[in-house]
Parts: C-alpha cells; sequence; structure tokens
C-alpha cells in the first residue's frame, strides 16, 4: 500500500494522478507516454548512478534501449510543494529483484504550449496538444523537469565483471619487505589471462563452461601482485575480444562512466569501465587492433599498447599472435608509469629487451585525419597547432602511404589468425556469438594460406616502410575516428566507426609499436583519446613524453 505524505502546503489538483499516470506507462514501457510525461526541449534532466542525461532527446533515446522498464512497486510517496505550479515528489519503490529505491523528480505544471519550445516537431506537437484539452479544464498539465534515480546496490555489475573478489587475489609482495611500487593498487584483469584457481571465459559463456581451473598466474597478473598490487577480480571481454566495441551478446555492455548512454569500447570493455568508474585503480588488458587504446579514449583513460613481445603473452588466451600484445589502463600517467616500469623491470613478466629512450619529435599525416569525424579533426588540428606555444616543436608531415590498404592487410591476416586459434570450437558450437563478431571468424576462415602468404608479405613491406617513413620520430593521431558512439547507433552505424577506428589503430599493430593514448582531447560528445606511436621498446619513454604533454597543454 502507497502512503502519501504532504511535507508542505496543500497538493496541487492533478499532481498525484500525472505522477500514478508515470509509474503506469513506466510498467509497460509505454515509450510514448514516457516521452510525452518529461518536459519537452534542452534543459530537461534525468540522473542516475551512470550519469546525467541532458535534454529530453537523450532522455527519449535511453528509454528507447530499454527493451523493458524496471518492474517495482510504489510504497512511499513525500510531496514538498513549492507553489501552485511546481512540486517535488520523492518516492521510495521495491523493485521485484528486491531492495529499495528511491526517485526524486521536480514536477511542473504548463500553459498551453508554454514548455514547447526547443522541442522537436513531433514532441512540441503531442505537448501542445496535451497541453490545450488541460487547459480546457483548468488543470495545467504535469511533467517532470529534473528526475534523480537511485537504484538498490547491486552486488557487482555482471556487465563489468564475472568474477569479483574482496579483493579476489591478495598481493604476493612480501610484507616484511618495504612496500612495492603498486602497494594498495587494485586490478580488473580481462577474461583472457590466467589468474590461478579461476577459469577463463574470454566473454563466452558456453567457451566458460568446458574450462577447468588455471594452476598459475599469467606472467603479466603475477607481477602486479609482486609489485603489491591485488587483483579485485574478473573483468569482461568482447566475445573472444574480437571488437572493438564493447558490446557483449551474453552479458551486455560495461557502462560508459563518463558519456552515458554511450559504448565503454572493447576489447577490453570490463577493465576499462572497472577503472573509469573507480572499482579498480588499474586494467589489465590486451590491443590486438585497438583494445586498449580504443575504451581508452572513449572513457577519458590513460591507456598503453605495449611493444609487441616486449611483454610475455604465457597463458593469455590468444586471437592474433602477430598482433596481440599485453597492455594497461589507469586514471592518471603516473600510476600507467609505474605498472609499465614494474612489468618491464620483471624478468619473469619481459622479454629479454630492455627500453629505450626516444626524443619528443612528432611528425603527423594529415591524411589521417579524413578518416575521423569532423569534431575530432577540429580538435586535434587546434592540438597540434598549440604544440609550440607549450614548448614543443612543429611536427613534420609525412605520408605513411594507403592507410585502406594496411588496414584491408591488417585485416585479412588478423582474421586468418583468430580463425587458427579458435575456429575449431566455433565450428561446434554453431550460433555462439554475436552475428558481428561471428561474420569476423566465418571471414578468417575464407581466407586461404596463398591469400594469407600474400598479406603477410606486404605487411612486411609495409612495416619496413613505416619504419623508414618515421625514422625514429613519435607519430601523433586521434587514438579513435570520434567519441564514444551511443548504444543507440545500429549495428551498420558501429561497424562504420568500427573501420574508421581500425584505420588509425593498424599503424600500430603493423609496426609492433608501443602507442599511449593520453584524454588530452574532448569534443561534444564526450573525450578523444591523443594517441602517440614510438619506435619499439620506447613504451616508458613514451607514457613520459605523454605526460609532459599533457602538463604543458593543460597549463
Amino acid at each position: 500500500m502507497t502512503t502519501i505524505t504532504t511535507l508542505q502546503g496543500e497538493l496541487p489538483d492533478g499532481l498525484i494522478p500525472a505522477f500514478d499516470a508515470y509509474e503506469t506507462a513506466l510498467k509497460s514501457n509505454d515509450q510514448q507516454a514516457l516521452g510525452e510525461a518529461f518536459e519537452p526541449g534542452a534543459e530537461t534532466l534525468r540522473a542516475d548512478g551512470g550519469g546525467l542525461l541532458v535534454g529530453h532527446d537523450a532522455i527519449s533515446a535511453f528509454r528507447g534501449r530499454r527493451s523493458q522498464a524496471p518492474q517495482r512497486e510504489i510504497v512511499q510517496v513525500h510531496v514538498r510543494v513549492i507553489d501552485a505550479d511546481t512540486a517535488v515528489i520523492v518516492s521510495v519503490n521495491a523493485p521485484k529483484a528486491g531492495g529499495r529505491g528511491v526517485v526524486t523528480q521536480l514536477w511542473r505544471r504548463s500553459a498551453a504550449g508554454a514548455d514547447a519550445v526547443g522541442a522537436p516537431a513531433d514532441v512540441a506537437a503531442d505537448a501542445d496538444a496535451a497541453a490545450d484539452t488541460a487547459a480546457e479544464d483548468g488543470t495545467g498539465v504535469w511533467r517532470i523537469a529534473t528526475a534523480q534515480v537511485q537504484a538498490p546496490t547491486p552486488v557487482f555489475d555482471t556487465r563489468i565483471w564475472r568474477v569479483v573478489g574482496a579483493p579476489l587475489i591478495e598481493t604476493t609482495a612480501d610484507p616484511s619487505s618495504p612496500p612495492g611500487p603498486l602497494a594498495g593498487e587494485t586490478v580488473a584483469v580481462k577474461d583472457l589471462f590466467a589468474v590461478a584457481g579461476v577459469r577463463i571465459g574470454a566473454g563466452v559463456p558456453g567457451y566458460l563452461d568446458e574450462q577447468v581451473d588455471s594452476e598459475f598466474h599469467s606472467p603479466a597478473v603475477q607481477v602486479l601482485l609482486d609489485a603489491g598490487a591485488s587483483v579485485l577480480g574478473i573483468a569482461q571481454t568482447d566475445e573472444f575480444a574480437y571488437s572493438i566495441a564493447g558490446r557483449n551478446s551474453s552479458y551486455g555492455t560495461p557502462p560508459n562512466a563518463v558519456v552515458p548512454g554511450a559504448i565503454s569500447g572493447g576489447s577490453s570493455s570490463g577493465p576499462a569501465s572497472a577503472v573509469a568508474l573507480g572499482h579498480a585503480s588499474i586494467g589489465l588488458g590486451t590491443d590486438t587492433g585497438g583494445s586498449i587504446r580504443v575504451p581508452a579514449s572513449y572513457q577519458g583513460l590513460w591507456g598503453l599498447r605495449t611493444t609487441h613481445n616486449a611483454i610475455r603473452r604465457t597463458d593469455l588466451l590468444p586471437l592474433a599472435p602477430t598482433f596481440d600484445t599485453v597492455g594497461w589502463l589507469t586514471r592518471d600517467a603516473d600510476l600507467l608509469a609505474r605498472v609499465a616500469s614494474a612489468s618491464f623491470e620483471s624478468v619473469a613478466a619481459r622479454s629479454s629487451a630492455v627500453q629505450r629512450e626516444v626524443n619528443p619529435s612528432f611528425v603527423v599525416d594529415r591524411r589521417l585525419s579524413a578518416s575521423v569525424s569532423p569534431d575530432v579533426r577540429d580538435a586535434f588540428g587546434s592540438l597540434v597547432d598549440a604544440l609550440p606555444a607549450a614548448g614543443f616543436g612543429a611536427p613534420a608531415e609525412v605520408a605513411l602511404g594507403d592507410i585502406a590498404h594496411l588496414y584491408e592487410l591488417f585485416r585479412i591476416a588478423q582474421a586468418a589468425e583468430a580463425w587458427a586459434s579458435h575456429g575449431d570450437w566455433i565450428t561446434a558450437h554453431p550460433g555462439s556469438l554475436a552475428p558481428d563478431v561471428e561474420s569476423r571468424f566465418l571471414f578468417g576462415r575464407s581466407v586461404d594460406a596463398a591469400h594469407e602468404a600474400d598479406a603477410r608479405a606486404e605487411l612486411a613491406a609495409q612495416r619496413d616502410h613505416l619504419d623508414r617513413v618515421l625514422d625514429g620520430r613519435i607519430l601523433l593521431l586521434p587514438s579513435a575516428s570520434s567519441s564514444a558512439p551511443l548504444l543507440s547507433s545500429t549495428p551498420a552505424e558501429i561497424d562504420v566507426v568500427r573501420s574508421q577506428t581500425l584505420g588509425l589503430t593498424c599503424i600500430a599493430g603493423v609496426g609492433g609499436y608501443p602507442a599511449v593514448s593520453a584524454p588530452l582531447m574532448s569534443v561534444p560528445g564526450g573525450p578523444v583519446g591523443l594517441c602517440l606511436v614510438g619506435p619499439r621498446r620506447t613504451d616508458l619513454a613514451l607514457i613520459g613524453i605523454a605526460s609532459s604533454l599533457e602538463v604543458a597543454l593543460r597549463s
């Protein structure tokens, strides 16, 4: 039974019926009624744990992505009357799944047409029609101007985490020794790395079901534990890590911590969201075609794709070994440098080659901007133009060649290796993957040996060409072709963004270069990373230069 309490003033006519109508529409997921319940225009607000939505269009798009609304019963309603046409309603609800939620809404009563200014034509027409009708009976129209939704706290978000502990794995650092460089830090491990006592799931429930617990930690995990960090949990990934969107047809899309209603970026999607949301301080992931750099760009994080083979990939489920690398995500450059230093200093985790220095000499290829959105093109151009005033020289112009052809060569080789890695399992389990992921694997199946050999031979030549053109300098480019696309984007729209972004990210993959994504740009749709691609084995120096850029540009 619902209890209604009026905290101040006389309860205005029509307010509670409007509130009840909204709750009824919510239960049936009536999109039209829900849209009409909110004030039209660009100033309407809705906030929840995922962030703030501004404007009627953004709120409607958010509702349109839900297949069904949360099922709940209202148990308490408290009304604070501000004036005859304005009131705050705080309601307590009991979700079917348990717990208690609280919703705070600012309701306003408007006259005919008064709140339709700035709204989309169809919404404005509906608003005017409803207001006209209401004006005839003298009640006016009550609508929500601002809403704050507080849902019950989940045990953990299964879109982000597959397994989580408190922590899951304690640090292995010697407590009698001085604290390690990562003391107190927590790690979200992408569900590709072996963690002793836990199965590898690779974002595919059917694959997870057939696995056994790992006996050992992957070296990339062990070095973080030895440096003082603990593993908080196993974070989700795109299916077999063959995507850069962050969507997973079985577990859902991890939330974007800084752009509500946008995709998180993948395939290191779970670690990226965990770090951006503050669940963990370090995301341990992999980058084959951009899977560290893209989620870092979309969520305003620091991310490093390491030099190919610089960090051992033992006890790590592969996708395309020629391009697979280990990488990390953090919220600041200092922690990224500490993680990288600890890993490169560990003989067990790194290969035998040592790190090198690199001068902060930059190059750009302006033709890469043809594949990015106009706002990213403008932001990148402004940043490049600001470098001399920030104490860095103007970047030299270079011509990298036919990047579309380079991406096609990368795509062929990657797909062939991906099929070699997982084709047998996919063949034995038809229908286990999302259609877009499955189509990429099936393309790999279609690549015959001669076609793959030709692509590899040309990739080797392209790698030599990149070495000559870059000549030991640092390539600057956007980390992604756009800010994070919305969850409401169609598969075709996501695929276009994917292809455009991979045209940028494949350069480091083909060259085996390290690449840092630094959150140094912003466009109306959200953050965009600046990517620094350096010579091989300059990972640590590249982080330092990117950090110096941040300080100089922000000052």
